[in-house]
Formats: structure tokens, sequence, C-alpha cells
């Protein structure tokens, strides 16, 4: 926490308070979420009897609405990301160095998740509250998870899909276009337009194909049919709607036999293979989430399934 907190050189967010320091609220705020509790309230009597960790409850939840800790956290929350990035690439862990056709991309595996929301979130105009939510992002190279974008708070209802169409956009105007990112989403995230916009800022997709899509045959890719990868994989090609053009993969799989159509904007020098083993990875992320939710009690993060792990 000192080393993210030190890496931010001029913070804009940076104020003593003697009530409550940063380095302490931040510790708080990993403490209730490897805690038992049910509430704030529970938390802070929990601490005091069970860690020793002592704040007035006034303190605490005046410092959760502060707007100033807010972008204190996002700040560390960046700086820790990058800190444990550089730690895990300089121990040589990289799920996916492999695949060297993907060295230049950063592939994510995206997913929306809802929670129930707080127990004093405020109503909205029709007088409901509704569950809360994060688009999440995995770091497929090196298993790192963390929070995208905020979806709701609670207080309104509101799709994952236009929130991460804004996020991208936000993300453009300073994000280095020579930088290529690859999503993994399920097939909510198709948008042939937007994503065909987005290739020049460099962010590309995988999803599913969407039972009822449209789309013209162009031509076949030509891809290693021998190569151990590829198995399975029945065509790839080259398909087009209103003149937009991405590629398809039809994988079967060896024991199912099931056919699984997959929809990317890579390039067609990437295997097919890789595009479907790409898309069955991300998984991992719907597999995390739903443990969360089934499990009464929190999860510490070595326990998450592709957290830290291949």
């Amino acid at each position: 926490m000192d080393n993210a907190v030190s890496a931010e050189r001029y913070p804009l967010w940076k104020r003593a308070c003697p009530g409550l320091n940063d380095i302490g609220f931040i510790r708080l705020g990993m403490l209730r979420c490897i805690s038992l509790v049910d509430s704030g309230r529970h938390f802070l009597q929990a601490a005091e009897e069970v860690h020793e960790e002592q704040c007035p409850l006034s303190t605490y939840f005046k410092s959760l609405k502060s707007p100033r800790r807010v972008r204190m956290l996002e700040a560390v929350e960046q700086q820790s990301y990058d800190i444990y990035s550089e730690t895990l690439s300089s121990h040589g862990i990289d799920y996916l160095k492999s695949f060297p056709e993907l060295n230049d991309y950063t592939v994510l595996a995206a997913d929306g998740h809802f929670i129930d929301h707080a127990c004093h979130t405020e109503k909205g105009r029709n007088g409901k509250v509704y569950a809360a939510g994060f688009i999440y992002t995995l770091n497929l190279r090196n298993g790192l998870l963390r929070p995208f974008s905020l979806i709701t708070n609670g207080t309104r209802r509101h799709q994952e899909i236009p929130v991460l169409r804004d996020e991208l956009k936000r993300e453009n105007r300073t994000k280095n276009s020579t930088q290529k990112c690859l999503y993994v989403y399920d097939k909510a995230v198709t948008d042939y337009a937007f994503w065909n916009n987005q290739i020049e800022h460099g962010n590309l997709m995988i999803s599913v194909l969407k039972e009822n899509s449209v789309a013209t045959f162009v031509e076949s890719i030509h891809f290693d049919t021998s190569h151990e990868l590829n198995t399975g994989i029945e065509s790839y090609s080259t398909y087009e709607n209103n003149g937009i053009r991405f590629s398809i993969v039809n994988y079967r799989d060896p024991e199912t036999k099931k056919l699984h159509r997959f929809i990317t904007t890579l390039p067609g020098s990437i295997s097919p293979g890789t595009i479907a083993m790409l898309y069955f990875k991300r998984w991992t992320i719907e597999k995390a989430f739903n443990n969360s939710k089934s499990n009464r009690r929190s999860m510490l993060p070595h326990e998450i399934p592709g957290l830290l792990s291949p």
C-alpha cells in the first residue's frame, strides 16, 4: 500500500486526516473484504473486537462518501495493479507465453458482476433500489482481476454494455492506439459498427456469435489444419454485415461434439484455435463470480479461481 501511494507523485487527493489516515482507510477496506460481516456497523464492531482496529462510526461512514477518498482509491488501485503486474512479469509469469502470436496484445476477459446494494443506498426517483454492479476484467496473461468500470451503485437500473462502450471511449482519449487490447466478452457485447470503429484505437474483441446474427460469407481464411492447437476447428472465414467485415470460427468440441461459433475482429493471422481457447478461458472469470455469489463467506484472493493461477 505504501509503494502504491508513493507511486502517485503529485496526487490531487493527498491531504492529512488525523482521524483516519489514507493507509488506515485502505487497510480497513481490505479487512472488510475478507471479514465475515453483514454490514458496515457489523464490520466496525468485529474490527474492534477481533482485530483490535478502532475507528469511530461517523468517521468511517463519512470517509466512504468522500470524493477525495474515491480519487485516492482509483489512483492507488492503478498503481497497485502496475506494481503487481511488474512483479509477476519479473518472475516469468505469463500464462499466454505459449501463444507468441498474442505477444502484442493485452488480453482481458471481461464481465459484469452484480451484488446486493448497500443497506443505506438512497432510493431512486421511483422509490426503488437495485443491485449494484461493476464490470471487471481478468488479465489472462497474469491472472490479475480488477474493476474496469462502475455500472450502478444501486440507485438506478443500468445495463453493462453501454457502460463498457462509454468507458472505452473515455480511455481512447488518452490511450496510445498502438497498444493493442483484446476484450473477451459474452455475446451481449456484439455490435458490428462499434467494434469496427474501435480497431483504429487498438481495441479488439472475441465473443460468441448470436444465434440470430445476419452476415454474408466473404471468403475462407487459411489456417494450419495439422497443428494440434487447431484441433476441432471446422472452418475459419471472413463474413460481412452492412459493409463491416469480421471473422467467424466454427469449433466443434471433440468430446461433446457441440458446435461453438466465435466472432472476432482480430486479424486473420491469429490462429482460430487460439481464438477458441481464449473464449473458453473467459469462463474463469464467471467461475470466480459464481463462487463469490454462492459462498456464504468472503473469499480470500488466493481462493478465487484464475486469480494468480494458471
